[in-house]
């Protein structure tokens, strides 16, 4: 092997150094005849096969897999394709300072996970035998290196020659081309295979959707060709390419890299061509183990044999469809792929969660355990017992998985264990509203279906399934709708704070009264703080159980509710935070002692002397003195604890650096963001926004101690340091203390400056929970107040890589300015139009705030520097034109003549520069633009000229264009539309002619 290696190396490297003037040695190896397919390959070999050969023979630099989780990329919710982390360097985005930068040869497998977004298979795992939620991308590429030619004798010798395929098993595409965009057909491609040998009948044009690959709306983009390969055999396959035949699959895609999408839709070639190529490992393992299925080669069998160890159901047999009774292997393949994906990504620090990635995989992992636990009938624990088994096949590649396999057991463990009490709560829905249905209906109720999916976390996807194997439907026009509305409650209660305000259910005075007069004592609330931080790290909430007081409806209090009644409920105790304090009010639901499987959802939840009323739609009848437990949604009051105690050490943060004369003025905690009014003179400077992010990092990295205690309110005041804002404070009150025990902050006891202050919120009990904080905004509401607004956790740090990414972009497009000696007037126009999406980009995308005034400031210079080199070159091409307009029409008084541009700015210029030439002229210019048919105007009559006025001139030829214009009486534009430009001109004419003439 290694001398036939060395051959092969002597071979690739003549070729290469050659550029491939001999090809007859290709057609000689093409010629041989292949019998069968190698079985020898394991998937390790596979991979490593793949790198070696293009880093020992070619020269590429191995660059290992990016996370999954994007690197500053808010477009995408996983990596989804090999050339993901490449995208700064297509987009000329690359830190020229950085490693990246130097790369023109590379090669890697890259860990891919389509799931939600654009490209979603989620819902088609276990259906089929191929589909995957993640996989693995073997991908080459060349930045402006090597090209299409080096490129398909590469691929074709790996896959002939290193992995032993039968060439005449193999087909091509190419692209066809498209008369619409303007594009030829790659004959290029096309003669680069034949001269390889590859027979005619194998290379199959296709068009834009199979052979034409693009990043997205916008950027580098490129024809490309695909390797296809048939299962069968032993015969003419063409027809069958592109055919979603099972029988005939693509194996490896090759881009070829030379155009940009720009923003218009048009495509300019790239100044550097680049190759950017993709097969994925499992389909590609499948051929070389002689399989039809991905299921059934080493990449998962061992799992699937894990799988069937752990359940109680016969072993996995590959079937689909209806052969497949009960769903048996269905289950064993998606539990299979789901455990590769949620191992992935819990080891890159992607963790199930309420939204974006993370809610995603919360989908993947129940859709996991709902198929282990009730099809294959395994225990609970078994989905993560599975976790070694996937380390074990794909740790040789990805050693995380080896170093984080504890840590992935544990959090699939803690989330299954929620999911299936859930999941047990969920099928007694299902089966009790089953039994209420009548024989002939085959709906299930989209209420229902919804609730199932808010209040109990199960993915839309998953209840379909559920009801399917029922026999049922839901209707999914009425559930998506539900769903997007769902979607923009955030949005619609920051936009209309008040009007949804409205809409909540306020208990009046007199019900406060009755309540009161009935001596109905005040809820204990008390169980909201009842929450602890066990040895692993993780917050314990002491669950809350509670009697019905009162019930308030249709603005009275009532004894009981109907099902689907809205009311307010009053309890005697409650574990529910009722928005206060500035912080948002918990979430979660409640059920009815001896009705288990119905769940009455907690939507709102207010204090009202005394009494925390919380906001429910009645799913049963619910009566005053019911027992109820209570549920809290526990994510979303962890993520207020987290802004809650960040805006304290913000508060801190503030007043060491700008003094004690800081005041507090409002402030608001949400689980995504928290908002921080105060009393300053102006806005903050770039280094005092740093420098405040610096204190708060030095105080999150000492993972300080929050100290809380109820001590009377006039012992409080006496505290040195205490933060308070204008509000009635409660007897006694609550105290938080950041690193200083309460009892040690009286007198003289301690001379540490710390974040003290008087709060009724809930918080984290160290701060090194907050894990980071990012200032994202900050900005003068009125003079002399000013609001911060931060994010913690993942989404700061998010918000630092989107800062770097937009550096890299601001100053990509700064290099490119700096490049253009001698712009043309469309080349400024576009390069004004990239800073102007740049800037707006800037100014929108949540960055640091230092970081977006740093980077507003360097785009505004860039802006003038565009506007310039155009009102430069704009005054340039209208000196041009007007001249040649003043030797055409020089004797003439009244000029009306037509000028080829796209732009009002150079018409008026050259009507400007005409008259200064011809102070006496009346002049109007007419331009029309095609396709669209629009019409610009400009004219200009000499100053003092009574007989005629430019606005009105330009009205009456706009008006019988079908537009409009104005100005003054000097000078004025305008637009209109028509084909008729003859017309226009002549009007334009007549009617200056006719008001000179009779003088008014």
């Amino acid at each position: 092997m290694a001398a036939h290696m060395r051959r092969l190396t002597h071979w690739y490297r003549a070729v290469i150094n050659n550029n491939l003037t001999s090809l007859s040695s290709v057609r000689g190896y093409l010629s041989r005849s292949y019998s069968h397919v190698q079985t020898d390959f394991s998937s390790n070999r596979v991979r490593r096969t793949f790198t070696d050969f293009f880093h020992e023979l070619y020269q590429h630099i191995i660059v290992p897999s990016s996370p999954v989780r994007p690197r500053g990329d808010p477009s995408l919710l996983f990596v989804n394709a090999g050339m993901n982390q490449f995208k700064p360097i297509f987009l000329g985005a690359a830190d020229p300072r950085s490693e990246m930068a130097t790369y023109r040869r590379v090669v890697n497998s890259q860990k891919c996970v389509r799931a939600g977004g654009k490209h979603n298979d989620l819902e088609d795992v276990g259906r089929d035998v191929y589909h995957h939620t993640f996989f693995e991308m073997l991908g080459n590429w060349s930045f402006g290196d090597y090209f299409k030619e080096e490129a398909c004798i590469m691929a074709w010798r790996l896959l002939t020659e290193e992995y032993r395929i039968p060439p005449e098993r193999l087909y091509v595409s190419y692209f066809a081309g498209d008369a619409t965009s303007g594009l030829p057909a790659d004959e290029e491609t096309l003669h680069i295979w034949l001269s390889m040998g590859v027979p005619s009948d194998h290379l199959l044009p296709f068009g834009m959707k199979d052979n034409f690959w693009e990043m997205g709306e916008i950027g580098p983009c490129g024809p490309c060709t695909e390797i296809h390969y048939d299962h069968i055999g032993g015969r003419n396959a063409a027809s069958l390419v592109n055919a979603d035949s099972p029988d005939v699959v693509e194996i490896w895609n090759l881009v070829f890299m030379q155009y940009n999408r720009e923003a218009d839709h048009s495509l300019r070639s790239l100044p550097q061509f680049s190759v950017d190529t993709g097969m994925g490992l499992e389909r590609l393992v499948t051929v070389l183990q002689g399989q039809r299925s991905n299921y059934d080669t080493d990449l998962f069998t061992p799992l699937l044999s894990a799988i069937q160890q752990r359940s109680n159901c016969p072993e996995y047999r590959g079937r689909t469809g209806e052969a497949d009774v009960g769903k048996v292997d269905m289950a064993y393949r998606v539990v299979a792929d789901h455990v590769r994906t949620l191992s992935v990504c819990i080891a890159d620090g992607v963790y199930p969660g309420m939204s974006g990635a993370e809610l995603v995989l919360r989908r993947i992992l129940r859709r996991a355990v709902r198929f282990s636990t009730e099809v294959l009938q395994a225990p609970e624990g078994a989905l993560a017992s599975l976790v070694p088994t996937v380390a074990h096949i794909l740790g040789d590649a990805y050693p995380e998985l080896h170093k984080e396999s504890d840590r992935i057991m544990d959090i699939i463990n803690e989330n299954e264990a929620q999911f299936l009490s859930s999941l047990k709560q969920g099928r007694r829905v299902i089966d009790r509203t089953l039994q209420r249905l009548e024989n002939n209906d085959t709906l299930f109720p989209v209420p229902v279906a919804w609730s199932l999916h808010r209040n109990l976390g199960f993915p839309l996807d998953l209840i379909a399934l559920m009801l399917e194997e029922q026999g049922l439907s839901v209707d999914q026009r009425a559930l998506d709708v539900l769903a997007i509305e769902n979607e923009n409650v955030t949005t619609l209660r920051c936009q209309v704070q008040t009007s949804v305000g409205d809409t909540l259910v306020h208990l009046d005075l007199h019900s406060l009264a009755q309540l009161q007069s009935g001596e109905v004592p005040h809820t204990d609330d008390s169980p909201k703080y009842h929450y602890s931080l066990a040895q692993d790290g993780k917050y314990v909430f002491q669950p809350c159980h509670a009697t019905v007081q009162a019930l308030y409806c249709g603005q009275t209090l009532v004894s009981e509710v109907a099902g689907g009644q809205r009311c307010g409920v009053v309890l005697d105790r409650t574990c529910f935070y009722a928005e206060q304090g500035g912080q948002s009010h918990d979430q979660g639901y409640f059920i009815r002692d001896g009705l288990p499987d119905v769940l009455y959802p907690v939507e709102a939840v207010q204090l009202a002397g005394g009494y925390v009323v919380h906001q429910v739609t009645a799913a049963e009848v619910l009566r005053k003195g019911d027992q109820v437990q209570l549920y809290l949604d526990e994510p979303q009051r962890l993520a207020c604890m987290v802004k809650h105690t960040a805006t304290h050490v913000l508060n801190f943060a503030l007043r060491q650096l700008l003094g004690s004369s800081v005041e507090q003025r409002g402030s608001h905690v949400a689980a995504d963001r928290l908002r921080f009014d105060f009393s300053v003179k102006g806005s903050l400077s770039i280094p005092q926004l740093q420098e405040i992010e610096r204190s708060i990092h030095n105080i999150i990295t000492e993972n300080n101690a929050v100290y809380i205690e109820e001590v009377p309110l006039a012992r409080a005041k006496d505290i040195p340091g205490l933060r308070t804002v204008d509000e009635v404070y409660p007897d006694p009150v609550r105290v938080v203390s950041v690193a200083v025990p309460v009892a040690d902050l009286y007198g003289s006891q301690t001379d540490r400056w710390t974040s003290v202050e008087l709060c009724c919120g809930t918080h984290l009990l160290t701060t090194g929970e907050i894990g980071d904080l990012v200032i994202i905004s900050e900005r003068q509401m009125v003079k002399g107040i000013s609001r911060i607004v931060a994010v913690t956790g993942d989404d700061a740090r998010e918000a630092r890589e989107a800062g770097q990414v937009l550096t890299q972009e601001v100053e990509s497009l700064s290099a490119r300015l700096a490049t253009v000696a001698s712009p043309s007037l469309a080349d400024a126009n576009r390069l004004a139009k990239e800073v102007g999406i740049l800037t707006d980009a800037v100014d929108y995308t949540p960055i640091p705030q230092w970081k977006r005034r740093e980077l507003q400031t360097r785009l505004k210079g860039l802006q003038r520097t565009t506007n310039t080199s155009i009102r430069k070159l704009e005054t340039k091409e209208a000196a041009v034109k007007a001249q040649s307009l003043f030797i055409k029409n020089s004797s003439k008084n009244i000029v009306v003549d037509t000028v080829d541009t796209d732009s009002i700015s150079v018409l008026m210029k050259t009507v400007n520069q005409y008259s200064d030439r011809a102070p006496g002229t009346l002049i109007m210019l007419l331009s029309h633009q095609q396709p669209s048919g629009k019409v610009l105007c400009a004219c200009q009559v000499p100053k003092g000229f009574s007989a005629l006025s430019a606005s009105d001139w330009a009205l009456t030829v706009c008006a019988r264009l079908g537009g409009n214009a104005g100005g003054s009486a000097t000078v004025a534009k305008g637009t209109g539309s028509g084909a008729n430009l003859t017309e226009a001109l002549r009007c334009a004419e007549e009617y200056a002619q006719d008001k000179t003439q009779n003088g008014c």
